[in-house]
């Protein structure tokens, strides 16, 4: 990359592509297809993974699809639940992860069978200085069966058909992980599977034996990621560890045993107390609907409607918390009478017959506001509007 496409990539990281690419005659020096493309990478990265958007050395494929690449915050809490001395990484793809989780193993081999990304993982591992990590253009199953034993692998597998369909169960995913299974299990002491937020965690559980830990990782209550940790200790049950990260390192966790949800009962309620909660969207995909409810002392309002209440503040609770100011019923007066007053509300549906859609344009509430409301079932089954503020902390 010459000086003068370096000078136009920092001059033009913001502008709009299709309107650089119409000035391309004008820059005679400019290695113009390079350049797009390096722009258009950073554009996409610049939020996402802030360590390789702020690298001017990092270089960008063709086509980059960030849609499956971790971000800078999950690869880094990834990197926290393993350590040892050797890794291998079986899909390496753009490399963010296995940048990251190299920085705690003497010797990492990262697996790649598009020979693009090699070249590209082989600068860009030079200019992050990851000079420990060997790059191998390799398809995933004929590695597995020549490598040597490892303390860690890694495997994201890929989670769409041939024609663009996400997919829900690990086994239609390329590599089958659960076809290679056996010969993962012999060539390492420890196994890091990523999966969608999408997938069926139940089946993975069905279909994959030596899990020992769950990690559910959200972004500002938007699920990213499952991480499956396998393992030849089936001494313990299934450790499940929710994380919501929030602004600002307010972070919010929730962890429990498996097992423990299985046995757990909820208590329920038919009259919202003082405060309303909602678990985050960690919480909600890991299915722990009578652990959460238990372990903060609350009171659920339905079996199916994951929403919960109390008459004592818990702000530790894991999820957002509002205050209840008023519950409404679903009579043609109420509803009558809630627009005069609210006209503008935050609308949300648990457990109920109509969509958010559907109800706000029955009662004729217009999006926006501070007022929250949960249409809802409670555990007498009486339908019913409960009308709240959040609480912030």
């Amino acid at each position: 990359m010459n000086v003068e496409t370096k000078q136009f990539i920092s001059e033009n990281i913001d502008k709009d592509l299709h309107q650089l690419t119409l000035q391309s005659n004008r820059f005679t020096l400019v290695d113009f297809p390079l350049a797009i493309r390096q722009i258009s990478g950073k554009q996409k990265i610049r939020n996402k993974i802030p360590s390789f958007y702020n690298n001017q050395n990092i270089h960008y494929p063709a086509q980059l699809s960030l849609e499956q690449s971790s971000s800078e915050t999950t690869a880094i809490y990834k990197s926290s639940r393993c350590e040892g001395n050797s890794l291998v990484d079986l899909t390496g793809g753009f490399g963010v992860d296995c940048y990251f989780l190299s920085s705690h193993f003497k010797h990492v081999i990262y697996i790649e069978q598009q020979a693009e990304l090699c070249k590209l993982a082989e600068l860009n591992f030079l200019a992050l200085g990851a000079n420990h990590i060997q790059i191998v253009n390799s398809e995933t199953e004929k590695f597995l069966t020549e490598m040597h034993a490892v303390d860690w692998i890694y495997i994201d597998p890929a989670r769409r058909n041939l024609a663009g369909k996400k997919l829900v169960l690990i086994s239609d995913c390329e590599p089958n992980v659960v076809a290679l299974l056996e010969q993962i299990m012999k060539k390492a002491d420890n196994v890091m599977i990523k999966l969608s937020p999408m997938m069926d965690v139940s089946a993975a559980i069905h279909q994959l034996h030596s899990i020992s830990e769950i990690h559910i990782l959200a972004i500002e209550n938007e699920c990213k990621e499952i991480l499956l940790i396998l393992n030849h200790d089936l001494t313990k049950n299934i450790q499940v560890r929710t994380i919501n990260f929030g602004k600002n390192n307010q972070n919010q966790c929730f962890d429990f045993i498996m097992n423990d949800e299985t046995e757990s009962n909820s208590t329920f309620t038919s009259e919202p107390g003082k405060y309303l909660y909602e678990p985050n969207a960690a919480v909600m995909k890991s299915g722990a609907f009578k652990m959460v409810g238990n372990y903060y002392k609350l009171l659920k309002l339905h079996i199916n409607t994951h929403l919960y209440t109390s008459n004592e503040l818990k702000t530790d609770f894991p999820g957002r918390i509002f205050e209840v100011n008023k519950i409404w019923g679903n009579s043609k007066y109420e509803l009558k009478e809630l627009v005069k007053l609210i006209p503008k509300a935050n609308i949300s549906t648990r457990n109920y017959p109509l969509t958010v859609d559907e109800l706000r344009k029955k009662v004729k509430i217009r999006d926006g506001g501070d007022t929250f409301i949960f249409a809802c079932t409670l555990s007498n089954e009486q339908k019913v509007l409960i009308e709240c503020k959040k609480l912030q902390f």
